[in-house]
């Protein structure tokens, strides 16, 4: 379930959502929110966004065992 940015927790990876010039759309890399803003959790490059929503992230897991 998506929620409001004001209410995002704090130093935990969440999944947020923004609008740009394409649209409203997800971003593909979990977030975090520290009190100065917000980082890319992976790289921990500060982001110049402003989210319109949020949710936890979640661990998308690819059943790879029929790959060769």
């Amino acid at each position: 379930m998506w929620r409001l940015p004001v209410e995002a927790p704090f130093e935990q990876d969440i999944e947020l959502a923004v609008i740009d010039d394409e649209g409203v759309h997800a971003l593909v890399f979990p977030c975090q929110r520290l009190p100065d803003g917000w980082i890319n959790a992976v790289t921990g490059d500060a982001l110049d966004i402003h989210p319109t929503h949020w949710r936890l992230w979640q661990i998308h897991h690819c059943d790879v065992s029929g790959l060769q």
